[in-house]
């Protein structure tokens, strides 16, 4: 995996996160907040949990030297620092995404190929940053594939985000 490729699949990852926000945009509060019994209980839990996923990872690449304690120290307290109630409705996770996003943006434009071969420290093991990157956006992926059913649940429609459509639309 080299830079283009990165860039391809974060840009892909942010027009998708955008693409459920504009579906979920049309739930009411009771809807967006409605336990449904998924892993996060409801689309609003899913969405928060994408945008701190996204966030947390995006601290983690860009700490100068991240020993492995300092991985592990960070997520525990970054679990911690997200709860689903400080984000009444869709505009709340959006606007918190809106800031994630800039960052995003900006650590994905300086990548570099071989920055990408760089090893990172995840619980015991070395993981590179390419596949590291790779794994969030097969992580947010996921989860997004979870608020289409949950829209769906809810009698909602959501919008298609899969990486065909996205080509189609950028080509």
């Amino acid at each position: 995996m080299n830079k283009d490729d990165i860039q391809l699949l974060f840009e892909f990852d942010r027009w998708a996160n955008n693409r459920v926000f504009k579906a979920a945009s049309f739930l009411s509060k009771e809807q967006f907040t409605r336990d449904l019994g998924g892993s996060f209980r409801s689309v609003r839990g899913t969405l928060v949990h994408i945008v701190r996923s996204e966030e947390g990872w995006l601290r983690c690449w860009k700490a100068p030297s991240p020993s492995p304690t300092f991985i592990m120290d960070f997520w525990g307290r970054h679990h911690g620092a997200y709860n689903p109630n400080d984000f009444p409705d869709v505009a709340a996770v959006q606007r918190k995404w809106a800031e994630v996003e800039r960052d995003q943006i900006d650590f994905v434009n300086r990548i570099t190929t071989e920055s990408l071969n760089t090893m990172l420290p995840v619980d015991t093991k070395q993981i590179s940053l390419a596949h590291l990157m790779e794994h969030l956006a097969n992580h947010s992926t996921y989860h997004r594939g979870q608020i289409a059913l949950m829209m769906r649940q809810l009698a909602a429609e959501p919008l298609a985000t899969d990486f065909a459509m996205f080509m189609l639309e950028h080509s």
